[in-house]
């Protein structure tokens, strides 16, 4: 009892927590003050002994970090996956962060066309950007690529049949299932073929017998299916889609704009070669293979995305004017032949195993000389983000030998900045590849090694 009658009031705390106060304003500091005094009695209450004046200020303070802290924060990845869709996928380029900081400091011509003085478009921000990127004859952006697929589907097939074939109903991260999305557009699925064979004759027979308004081709994105499976070509769809005057809507995912095969990956399907088949309407991500902030991007022939635009939903899912620069600045990079230059996806990617062994070893060498073991060895990074499932780049990790692995990344994690690594064998490893500031890592593992 003598150590509960020992805890200051909150008025004593508050009146000697003035550069709290100043900083997080009178009313917040006395709530952070309450509950670290509640806390204090629970804790003496269970034999513990209690904490002086100091230290409860000290609580009060970390309380309030964690109260007024900014979320989403930056951390620095070093798990080797490119676009990790728990780290917020892709980082953006210098020249998309330039143009968001200028449209976010104030006005902008979102929707004000400065040559005839009069209200505009915010499509005119990128419509003709993606036209030209992708040979597509328009344009239509929104919030997300399912976002995209809705709406899609909502204005081109709600009350009738699309057909599918069942080898792609696919589930992506975040529950996102295509056979959930067409029921919500109001769309009827219509299932043809099997989960590993669907042939021509399957769509002819769909065609012919059901009243149907679009062909759905998905993309399986995350996963792969091997041995023996048919799945019938794009061409092959559109040819039908065009003998029944319906489009065809090509759900692409993560929205390629560059080859992957000349980087040692599998090839992964171009919205330019879906346009150049002449799919009606692509659907791909902004935030993924792109390289760009999340959008929903859809382009296509004409006569189809003209719909898309008039949609309700089309408001519902617009993007904001940050958005909106971003990708306009990240569309400007592939215009300008610049995009695995400038795109840190694209850059991390194409980055020689050569240079990540450079990379690695000084960095080793540097941990070395700060105290830890510390060695480069093979590894393999991804590309993540629901693409090119499988697929992996040859790497060189910094390999750590410390005495808690799982204790020494939570650690990690609680740092600022925090970092976020993986253990392989025992040993916490860093990839290098996706770190995009090796001194801030550096000083963080530094800090944390002062401290074992």
């Amino acid at each position: 009892m003598s150590d509960l009658r020992s805890l200051p009031s909150v008025d004593k705390l508050l009146s000697q927590a003035t550069v709290l106060v100043e900083s997080y304003g009178r009313s917040l500091t006395t709530e952070a003050i309450r509950s670290i005094l509640d806390e204090a009695r629970s804790a003496i209450r269970s034999g513990v002994s209690a904490p002086d004046q100091s230290e409860l200020l000290t609580r009060a303070a970390d309380r309030l970090r964690q109260w007024t802290v900014t979320r989403p924060r930056a951390v620095i990845n070093a798990t080797g996956v490119i676009i990790h869709t728990n780290l917020g996928r892709a980082p953006l380029s210098a020249a998309a962060v330039e143009a968001m900081t200028a449209v976010a400091a104030g006005y902008s011509d979102l929707e004000y066309n400065l040559e005839r003085g009069e209200r505009g478009s915010r499509l005119d921000a990128v419509e003709d950007l993606l036209k030209r990127v992708t040979g597509a004859e328009a344009a239509l952006v929104v919030n997300n690529n399912a976002g995209a697929t809705l709406l899609a589907l909502s204005a081109l097939a709600s009350g009738k049949g699309v057909v599918i074939s069942r080898g792609q109903l696919v589930e992506i991260g975040g529950g996102f299932r295509v056979p959930d999305v067409m029921e919500q557009s109001g769309a009827k699925l219509i299932e043809v073929g099997t989960t590993n064979r669907t042939h021509r004759r399957d769509y002819e027979m769909a065609l012919v017998t059901k009243d149907v308004a679009a062909i759905v081709r998905a993309h399986s994105s995350n996963f792969r299916t091997i041995g023996f499976t048919t799945e019938v070509p794009l061409l092959e769809l559109v040819e039908l889609a065009n003998w029944k005057n319906i489009p065809v809507i090509d759900d692409l995912g993560s929205g390629a704009l560059l080859d992957t095969a000349q980087y040692g990956l599998a090839h992964e399907p171009m919205v330019q070669e879906s346009v150049a088949t002449g799919a009606h309407v692509i659907c791909f991500s902004g935030d993924k293979l792109l390289g760009g902030p999340q959008a929903g991007i859809i382009v296509g022939k004409e006569a189809y995305i003209q719909p898309l635009k008039q949609h309700p939903l089309a408001r519902a899912l617009r993007m904001d004017k940050l958005d909106f620069a971003a990708l306009s600045a990240t569309l400007v990079h592939y215009l300008k032949g610049e995009a695995t230059q400038k795109i840190p996806v694209w850059r991390m990617i194409r980055l020689p195993l050569s240079e990540i062994q450079e990379q690695a070893t000084e960095f080793a060498q540097q941990l070395c000389a700060a105290g830890f073991e510390a060695s480069v060895i093979d590894g393999q990074s991804t590309v993540g983000g629901g693409s090119l499932p499988g697929e992996t780049l040859p790497t060189k990790l910094v390999a750590l030998n410390v005495a808690n692995p799982d204790d020494f990344l939570a650690r990690l994690r609680r740092g600022d900045p925090p970092v976020v690594a993986r253990i392989e064998n025992d040993r916490v490893v860093i990839d290098l590849r996706t770190v995009m500031d090796r001194s801030t890592l550096r000083n963080a593992l530094t800090r944390l090694g002062r401290k074992r």
